[in-house]
C-alpha cells in the first residue's frame, strides 16, 4: 500500500496540472472552435474534481470506528474512487464522443489553429510533470512488477485512479494534438471530430478499466497476494504457532483485518496458550503495522 502521504502528494501535482491546463484549453476552445480542443477543457476539469473528490474521500475514510461501522470508514476512499471513474467515463469519456459525432455532422474550420497546439504542447508538458510524480509514487510500491501487474493487485485506489486519469489524460493530449495538426495540414475539419471520437474511446476504456478494480475493492479485497504470503510465512516462524491452517484478510482502505486459524505449538493449559497468542498478535502487528484488527483462533485442525 501507498503511504497516505505519497497518495496526497500524487493528487497534488495532478490537481495542479489539471486546473492550469483546463483553463489554457478552454480559452484556445474559444478562440479556435476545436471540438478535440473543448473534449480535452472538459475533460481536465473533470480531472480536477476528480482530484477534490479523492482528498474528500481520504479526509472522510480516517473517521473512527463507531457501533454501526465498527470497522471504520476506510472503505469510504473506494466509494469516491468509484464515483470517479463514473466521472471520468460520463463527463470525460460521453462528452468527447457527443462532441465529436457532432463535429462530423457539422464540420467547422478552425480558427489560429497555432493557438491549439501552443496550448497542447503546454499542456503535455504539465501532464507529463504530472504523471511523472504520479509514476514516482507509483514504483515505491510496485516492488518489480510490471504496470499492468500493479495495476491489477494495488489496493491504493486513490493511485491507480491518479495514474490512470494522467495516463489518459497524456495519452489524449497526444491525440488532440496529433488531430489538430492533421487538421491543420490538410485543411479537413473532420480530423478534428476523429480527434474527439478517438480520445472519448481512450476514456471510456481508461475508465473501465479503472471501475473494474475499484469495484473488487468495493465488494471487499484481501491484501496483496505478495503481502498475504509474508504474513503467512512470518506466523509460520513464530515458535508458539505449530502449523497456520488458513489467513483471511480484508483490506479496508489503509487499514487491514486479519483473521488467523492456527494450531499452537506444544501440550499446555489454557492461560499458557492464551499468553502465547497474545504474544503472537502483538508480533505480527509490529511486523505489519497497517493491521488493526487481527482475530486469532486456536485449532487442532482445519
Amino acid at each position: 500500500m501507498a503511504s497516505e502521504a505519497n497518495s496526497v502528494k500524487s493528487i497534488l501535482y495532478a490537481l495542479t496540472a489539471n486546473l492550469s491546463i483546463a483553463i489554457a484549453k478552454l480559452a484556445a476552445a474559444i478562440v479556435t472552435g476545436s471540438g478535440a480542443m473543448m473534449a480535452e477543457a472538459i475533460h481536465s476539469f473533470a480531472d480536477a474534481g476528480n482530484q477534490l473528490l479523492l482528498l474528500l474521500g481520504m479526509k472522510t475514510a480516517k473517521r473512527p470506528p463507531s457501533p454501526d461501522h465498527p470497522l471504520g470508514h476506510g472503505k469510504t476512499i473506494y466509494f469516491w474512487s468509484f464515483i470517479v471513474a463514473i466521472m471520468l467515463f460520463s463527463m470525460g469519456g460521453l462528452y468527447s464522443l457527443y462532441e465529436g459525432w457532432h463535429k462530423l455532422h457539422a464540420p467547422e474550420p478552425l480558427n489560429q489553429p497555432w493557438i491549439a497546439v501552443a496550448v497542447l504542447l503546454f499542456a503535455i508538458l504539465a501532464e507529463g510533470w504530472s504523471f511523472r510524480g504520479c509514476l514516482v509514487e507509483v514504483n515505491k510500491e510496485r516492488d518489480g512488477r510490471s504496470y499492468w501487474r500493479w495495476f491489477r493487485e494495488t489496493r491504493s485506489s486513490e493511485l491507480l485512479v491518479i495514474f490512470g486519469e494522467d495516463l489518459a489524460a497524456l495519452l489524449g493530449l497526444l491525440f488532440a494534438l496529433g488531430f489538430v495538426l492533421t487538421t491543420m495540414v490538410t485543411g479537413d475539419p473532420t480530423w478534428d471530430a476523429y480527434g474527439s471520437l478517438t480520445i472519448g474511446g481512450l476514456l471510456l476504456l481508461i475508465a473501465l478499466f479503472i471501475g473494474i478494480e475499484v469495484k473488487s475493492l468495493l465488494i471487499g479485497q484481501g491484501v496483496e497476494p505478495k503481502q498475504r504470503q509474508a504474513m503467512i510465512a512470518f506466523l509460520s516462524e513464530q515458535p508458539a504457532v505449530e502449523q497456520v491452517y488458513n489467513l483471511l484478510t480484508l483490506q479496508l482502505g489503509k487499514d487491514v483485518m486479519v483473521a488467523v486459524k492456527a494450531r499452537m505449538a506444544g501440550q499446555q493449559d489454557a492461560q499458557v496458550m492464551v499468553q502465547q497468542i497474545n504474544a503472537t498478535e502483538q508480533a505480527f502487528k509490529q511486523a505489519f503495522p497497517q493491521v488493526l484488527w487481527l482475530f486469532f483462533e486456536p485449532d487442532l485442525s482445519d
